[in-house]
């Protein structure tokens, strides 16, 4: 497709800034009707990337973010001039979102999408017990912690790495599962398991210890168990600028002071 033909949508968070940005890129470019566009430009930070990724499962239309937040990892710099030539040249990062099951009281099931990470979080003062089933093997019978996480290599960066967990390339094919603030084993810093994965969340204690369930913004309280494993049939395309790929901004991360 020629640089012309290119159908461009906008798209933009509720910044000040944000919404300042599309209306000047819309002037200039014009803007496609999201439904139709052949990409999306969104503008914001890192959440509005994952909103907008969110917003179009369905259409699965790839999305080149550009910073007009406070984060924007996976944010390309934000300029205005020579945008169609940008985006047909821009190098394409495709990720697969993992599945939340989530069972609260009554074995009432309740299933999300997550771009970033599934975390688990204790609710109150008393520390979550949690055991963890791989593969329907236990392989941790009581872990004593604030939480714990599983993550994409997408958002290995993000919540994972805050949690001292690791970066993972995007090629790698494996996931972070990441303790928050282990108590009990005092030694586990988490483990790295195959993409193919099958993890399981037991809560032990969850009427004494409640847990809360999040897969990216989508938040289940007091769960019971929760299940996560990828979703390999999904497929969602992020686009950056020719030499600042997704890959280079995992590996420069690892070396930032």
């Amino acid at each position: 497709m020629t640089q012309p033909d290119l159908r461009i949508a906008f798209s933009a968070s509720d910044r000040p800034e944000a919404a300042a940005a599309r209306d000047r890129l819309v002037a200039l470019y014009g803007s496609a009707d999201t439904a139709s566009a052949d990409v999306i430009v969104a503008l914001g930070g890192d959440g509005f990337m994952l909103e907008t990724l969110h917003a179009n499962l369905q259409r699965r239309t790839p999305v080149f973010g550009m910073n007009r937040g406070s984060v924007g990892f996976l944010m390309n710099d934000y300029r205005e001039e020579g945008l169609p030539e940008r985006l047909a040249t821009a190098g394409r990062a495709v990720i697969h979102p993992l599945q939340m099951d989530a069972w609260t009281e009554g074995d009432k099931l309740h299933s999300g999408l997550a771009i970033n990470e599934v975390s688990l979080l204790r609710q109150t003062r008393q520390s979550a017990k949690l055991r963890i089933t791989v593969d329907d093997r236990v392989r941790l019978e009581e872990l004593s912690c604030d939480g714990c996480l599983v993550s994409t290599a997408a958002g290995s960066t993000a919540y994972n790495l805050s949690a001292h967990g690791p970066i993972i390339p995007l090629g790698a094919q494996v996931l972070a599962l990441t303790p928050i603030s282990a108590f009990r084993p005092r030694r586990w810093r988490g483990a790295l398991l195959p993409h193919t994965a099958r993890v399981c969340f037991e809560v032990l204690e969850p009427d004494k210890r409640p847990v809360s369930a999040t897969a990216d913004s989508f938040e289940v309280r007091r769960v019971t168990r929760v299940e996560v494993r990828e979703r390999r049939d999904i497929a969602l395309t992020m686009l950056f600028d020719a030499g600042r790929s997704f890959e280079e901004r995992v590996l420069a991360e690892q070396f930032a002071s």
